[in-house]
This record gives structure tokens, sequence and C-alpha cells, in this order.
């Protein structure tokens, strides 16, 4: 049996197929070549169209299915990954009524705010884990509240993986998991959040139906499967937010383990038996993919928004120059790069921050001495920093990160990120030849029963090395570190 995984980005929609006796990837392919337009009508906004996603998902299935290793007749379920928190609305004919207002956009932090102190800051954090904050179910109530016309088309609300389940099955459907991301489930009743609903004014039959993250829910519909040149009928069995998806990706199931992500945004992600929050939810608790009532598997989760955007943002503005020869400028510029300092906020408001939006800032320019390299390194130093900056505040969560798993790619591609990450918080960091869509092909397979537990179904996830602290460096990174964060400190002040 083959298995086909989805990972639904904000960038761009990557498909891979593994071999699911061997767990072996077979081919990949991801679509748009160029990232997906993400659109901004106002100040802190962020929307993408989901029509998008939807045909680029089909672009990247034709794509993977032409490589000779890949049989679509031997497919035998599907699975999805997708950037989480986003808003979906559709009416009564499962019709987008509006783009998707997606994760890093601030314009719902008011409703969030408001909700948590008129339902008592004790009570959310208590059954919900979180503040309502600028997540999924704020989003909606800014909607509900702003655009009373496309309020009352409203039939279901979904999360962007649930889009396209949609799309590939016909049939409307959703988690525990990702309820629990969009700030919908409660964690002490063990059911929706009623209490938080009636006051957002979110009517409980716009959800659909929830079940686990490795439950079927529905088979590939024969119109759509003709589209994409596979047999009709294969079961989609797997569904899973991006940062769930890559921990499980990376084999992190079991209280302990810890994974990171810097595509985009950059996320830490702790796996925990105990359910626990902080206080300020400026790192967030959601229910993990095998997550039960009766055996609780909880993911905190640090995310900083500006992560591999502000390298990619380095990239376009300093003109003809590839990631490559910016690693190479970067590292012959020593640690700290010379007093230059990089905020690498600037993609919407940042929960680890309070849900504050400082923007992207550049400190300490010396124009007679900074040059591209030290943009650059200051930069990557930058965000390994704001990585930091939340550990430190996971620790009190119990999350103390030893050791972490990545994927070897965007940001972990950079040796100076690798280097300062592991440095400046004495960690060691295990890479991995994976990514969300094998992640959710190995989900898809452990749904439809294929894999007897998911020891098997990560067999075949190949380490390909270790990067750990560089102890020479260590008082240098230290130093760097705490001059930028008083440089954070008085941009919060």
């Amino acid at each position: 049996m083959q298995l086909l995984g989805i990972d639904a980005g904000t960038s761009s929609i990557k498909v891979s197929v593994i071999d699911g006796d061997t767990g072996k990837a077979l081919a990949s392919a991801m679509y748009p070549p160029e990232e997906m337009r993400v659109m901004a009508p106002q100040p802190g906004w962020a929307e993408q169209q989901p029509e998008d996603w939807w045909n680029n998902l089909q672009y990247a299935v034709y794509h993977v299915l032409q490589a000779p290793e890949v049989k679509p007749e031997a497919i035998g379920a599907i699975g999805i990954a997708y950037q989480m928190h986003g808003l979906v609305l559709v009416d009564e004919s499962m019709q987008v009524i509006r783009p998707s207002i997606i994760w890093s956009d601030s314009r719902a932090v008011p409703y969030g705010d408001a909700a948590f102190k008129a339902l008592g800051e004790d009570k959310c954090l208590n059954h919900l884990l979180n503040s309502p904050g600028n997540f999924t179910a704020a989003k909606l109530a800014w909607v509900l509240d702003n655009e009373p016309e496309n309020a009352a088309r409203v039939h279901k609300l979904m999360l962007p993986g649930d889009y396209l389940a949609l799309q590939l099955t016909g049939e409307a459907g959703t988690s525990y998991s990702g309820l629990s991301e969009g700030i919908m489930w409660d964690f002490q009743e063990n059911a929706t959040a009623d209490f938080l609903l009636e006051y957002l004014n979110i009517r409980q039959e716009w959800l659909p139906e929830a079940k686990g993250c490795f439950s079927e829910r529905g088979k590939l519909r024969k119109e759509v499967a003709e589209a994409l040149g596979l047999p009709a009928g294969i079961p989609v069995t797997y569904r899973a937010g991006d940062q769930p998806n890559n921990a499980f990706a990376l084999g992190a199931v079991n209280p302990g383990e810890v994974a990171a992500t810097a595509g985009t945004s950059g996320v830490v992600y702790g796996v925990s038996d105990q359910i626990a929050y902080d206080p300020q939810s400026r790192v967030n608790t959601f229910a993990h993919v095998n997550h039960t009532q009766e055996q609780p598997s909880l993911g905190i989760l640090l995310c900083i928004n500006g992560t591999g955007i502000l390298n990619n943002w380095l990239k376009r503005t300093l003109g003809d120059i590839s990631y490559n020869q910016m690693n190479e400028l970067g590292a012959a510029t020593p640690v700290g790069a010379e007093g230059l300092k990089v905020l690498p906020f600037g993609n919407g408001a940042e929960r680890v921050l309070g849900n504050l939006n400082p923007g992207a800032q550049f400190s300490g320019i010396d124009l007679n001495r900074h040059e591209r390299g030290h943009l650059i390194r200051a930069a990557h130093e930058g965000i390994a920093y704001s990585f930091r900056y939340g550990l430190d505040i996971m620790k009190g969560l119990g999350v103390d990160a030893s050791r972490i798993r990545a994927g070897e790619g965007n940001m972990f591609l950079s040796p100076i990120f690798r280097e300062a990450l592991a440095t400046v918080a004495d960690l060691e960091i295990d890479l991995y030849a994976t990514d969300g869509a094998q992640g959710a092909a190995r989900g898809a397979g452990v749904g439809v029963g294929h894999f007897n537990d998911f020891a098997e179904a990560h067999q075949g996830l190949e380490q390909v090395g270790t990067v750990g602290p560089t102890a020479e460096k260590k008082d240098a990174y230290e130093s760097a570190y705490q001059n930028w964060l008083a440089e954070l400190q008085r941009n919060l002040s």
C-alpha cells in the first residue's frame, strides 16, 4: 500500500507519497513554485482564498503522481495537515462565503480579550487552557459583528484542513484537536465550549461533527478522483493542524518529546500528559493528535510568527542572492553581528508577546560598518533568540527541552540559526529527513489501520544529523542574547 499526505501551508501545498511497508518517501511535489499570496486589505489583516488552496492541491497531486515510483492504484489512504487557526465559512451549498482569515491576522484580538474578561480568566484558562485570544472563534466573532451579510449566510465554520477534506469527500467534519486549536473545546467537560460559543454568538449547529484525528472522514468522491487521477473511494483517514502534525511527523507522541519547525512561522511543540496552561497565554496548550480523555496528550506550543518570512523578506530586499549565499555571508560575520540586533516580529500579533504587534525592527545599525552579512546574521540570530525567549516560558509549564527534533528544512537549513539556537538554549537538535506531508501520509496509514502502532508508523524515518551547542561560542551567544533581550524589553515597555 502507498499512502498520500497533503500539507497545506501558508506558502504552498506540498504532497508526499510514502511506501506503507517500508515507511520510505517515494515522491514529493509542491505547488505553486512561488509563495501563495497573502492578502492584507488593512494593516494587521491576513487573508487567503480557500479556492486557491484547492486549486494548488490539485496541481501538487498531479505532479506527485507523475513520479515513476508512485502507483495511483496503490494509494490506500489520504491524510491532511494544514495551517492552523484559519477561519473558513461556507453556505448551505458548501460554497465559500468570504476569504479565509488566516492564523497571522490580528483583527480579532479585541474580541478574544473581551471574552476573556467577561467570562472570567480563571474559567477560560481552566476549561479552554488558553485565553480566547486571536484564534478561530474570535475571528468568527469579528465576522458576525462586522459583516452581517456574510454572517447571515453561515452554514458551517471550518478550519483550512476541514475545507480541503470537504472538497475531497463532500463531507463536512472536524477533529477534537481542531476544535481545541480554535479555542472551542472544553477540556473539563470533554465537549464543545458552549459557554464561549454562546458569549460569541456562535451557533452550535455551525460546528461540523468532530472525531479523532485518525478517524475516517469520508472517501474520495468519484468526480474529484477522476480529476486527480486517483481511484474513487480512497478513505481520508487523518487530519491535523500543521504543528501537531509536524510533531507527529518527527515521532513526537510521548510525554517529554519536543519538536520544532521554522517555516513562515517558527514553533516549538512539547508533548505533555499534564493538563497545564500559561496564565498569560504566551504559549498555548492544544489537544495533540493522540489525545483522549482517558489518556491526555497535550501539545504545548510556542509560536513565533516572524521566522522564515523574515528570511524571505531579506532575500527579496537584498536583491539577486540565494539562500545559500545568504548563509555564507552571515557565517562570515561574528556572533552578535557587531552590535546589530533584529527583533523578528512583523507578521501579525505575537502570542508570546501578549498579542502585541511591535513589527520587525533593526537596531544599532552602524552605516560605516554593517553590511549585508551583518543584516543576515542578526536576523538569523534574532529568530533563534526569540525561540530561547519562548523556551524559557515553556520551562514554567514543565517543558524543559534539552533535545528537540526538527525536519532538515526551512530555517533549520541555516547553519547560523541552528548553531545560535543550540548554543544559546543549550540543547541538542536532531535533524530528520521528513516534512509535514510525509507526516500526514503516516497519519493516514494509522487511520486506515495499516500500521499497528505509532512506532510502526515511523519506520523509515531517517535521522540525518545532530547539532549541539558550540562551547567556545557560548559566552558570545549569551552576551548577544542579553543585548537582544534588553532591546526587546525596551520596545515592549
